[in-house]
């Protein structure tokens, strides 16, 4: 895997070895963030302030710094996935824009003032049919995570449909096997 775009652009990106982890393919994060570069309704990723849930490899949360954003925090709970994010974060000497969270998404609890102000922009990709998008999102709301006019985009298979009551869905695309959601809050 390889960060596409910007200031790390062909930058390689550490997956964890194991198969518990889903890291989103460079094809498709590609597909996903010029979605989000060229959209009226998308925040700016300049000086933009990330959540990147469910990380992962954080191939999502470094995109987007590669491409401008100020700050990105990663949750995630599985080890060689935190492992994983740590050595690119070195990798990519990110020490000041990053922070990592071993916890779980769906429980989250408040924002944490030492995080710094709400987020802009998170990006949500759990395992797939587990059901965790809605007590995620509940989360996110409930814990004042996110800025006003903040941008959820969720990932999920391209055969479900979470219920996203209380978001608004502003439009979804197909990128391969996977359904990508684009959701604001009501």
């Amino acid at each position: 895997m390889r960060i596409v775009a910007g200031q790390f652009k062909g930058r390689p990106i550490q997956a964890p070895k194991t198969d518990a982890t889903r890291p989103t393919s460079d094809r498709a994060r590609e597909s996903l963030f010029n979605i989000l570069m060229h959209a009226d309704w998308a925040p700016a990723l300049d000086e933009a302030r990330v959540l990147d849930l469910f990380a992962g490899s954080g191939a999502l949360g470094f995109e987007a710094l590669s491409r401008g954003a100020a700050f990105c925090l990663f949750v995630e709970t599985a080890h060689a996935a935190r492992g994983a994010i740590r050595n690119n974060i070195e990798a990519l000497g990110l020490f000041g824009q990053t922070r990592l969270h071993r916890r779980s998404a769906t429980e989250l609890g408040e924002k944490p003032a030492g995080v710094g102000p709400k987020f802009d922009l998170a990006f949500m990709d759990p395992p797939y049919r587990k059901d965790l998008v809605v007590p995620c999102l509940r989360v996110l709301k409930a814990g004042q995570w996110l800025a006003e006019d903040a941008l959820v985009v969720v990932e999920t298979a391209a055969d479900e449909t979470p219920d996203f009551d209380g978001w608004n869905v502003i439009t979804d695309r197909s990128i391969g096997a996977a359904k990508v959601w684009f959701l604001s809050a009501l």
